[in-house]
């Protein structure tokens, strides 16, 4: 996949849904997206951001906005997550990683002293015509909607 730069089209790409189900971008073709990327379910950044863009749901659609959330956990685990916080958007496991690697979110973090590679929480916002409008790195997980949500309804 080639690089993603704000003002280039995201090229299309197809990841598996919770259900096992398969998501592609092309299919959002017409709506803008909102890809968020985030380390893992359950966790309690990942669970606040989670709750807050489904909390948001509502008026994202508004907008004209979809929302997916994309971890490399299983679809078991978004399962149990999406259930146990009622999230009302879609969730992609990338467990081989494809995605990740295509938006570059994999960064190497320590984890109580240790080196490990994991998810950068990182967004991006790609527009009704398929081009990157927006990315946002190292975020912050609350309140970090809300800003996502304001991007998207100013396209």
């Amino acid at each position: 996949m080639p690089q993603l730069a704000v003002g280039r089209k995201v090229p299309d790409f197809t990841a598996t849904t919770t259900d096992g189900g398969k998501w592609r971008l092309k299919d959002a073709a017409g709506s803008k997206v909102v890809i968020f990327f985030y380390p893992k379910d359950m966790t309690s950044g990942c669970t606040v951001e989670a709750q807050q863009f489904r909390d948001l749901h509502a008026k994202f659609k508004r907008a004209g906005t979809l929302v997916v959330g994309v971890s490399r956990d299983s679809c078991a685990s978004h399962a149990r997550f999406r259930d146990k916080e009622n999230l009302n958007y879609e969730l992609l496991s990338d467990a081989d990683e494809a995605l990740c690697t295509s938006f570059d979110v994999i960064r190497e973090k320590n984890m109580y002293g240790k080196k490990v590679f994991g998810i950068e929480r990182s967004t991006f916002l790609i527009d009704a015509a398929g081009k990157l409008a927006r990315e946002w790195r190292k975020v912050k997980a609350d309140g970090h909607a809300a800003e996502v949500l304001a991007a998207a309804q100013a396209l």
